[in-house]
């Protein structure tokens, strides 16, 4: 350093500072979310207006993700028979939106409330930098099972209704 210091105060040294090669290490996704980016499962949507279809569709601000899901449930048994989605975002949320549709898949709408975020992060390995890409995956479940409770129940409440009059 002393050597630096007085080669730049007598003029010998040249005036670029000595550098080592930047080395850019590539940030590398978990062979999950490459699966389920490059495969992705359950892509497409069904009528919105269907009354046994449920529609949750959420965004992330901050990062631009936009997620909609959509579960087909079962009149009878009250389970979801089918699931879709369509993702605009980066690559671990479309693996988390897939992985989610693939969950909920057979499950009543009580059991799908249970599945977490966590657990989808787990499943996919994601980075804390990503974490908000399964919290969507949770939102959009809760708000698809939210949307077809409220479609029910507008069911229930116009069929009572016209079994009154």
């Amino acid at each position: 350093m002393l050597r630096l210091v007085a080669s730049r105060l007598l003029g010998t040294a040249s005036r670029e500072v000595p550098s080592r090669p930047l080395q850019i290490l590539p940030r590398l996704y978990h062979e999950n979310v490459i699966d389920h980016y490059n495969n992705p499962r359950n892509v497409g949507s069904f009528d919105k207006n269907d009354p046994n279809v449920g529609t949750g569709l959420v965004g992330a601000p901050a990062c631009g993700d936009v997620m909609k899901l959509q579960i087909k449930i079962d009149e009878e048994s009250g389970k979801i028979v089918d699931a879709c989605f369509k993702t605009f975002g980066c690559g671990s949320a479309i693996a988390s939106s897939s992985v989610a549709t693939e969950w909920v898949k057979g499950k009543s709408m009580d059991e799908v409330l249970t599945i977490k975020n966590t657990e989808i992060a787990k499943h996919l390995s994601l980075p804390p930098v990503k974490l908000h890409c399964s919290m969507l995956a949770e939102d959009a479940i809760k708000a698809a099972v939210k949307d077809a409770e409220a479609k029910r129940a507008k069911m229930n409440g116009s069929s009572k209704a016209a079994d009154v009059n």
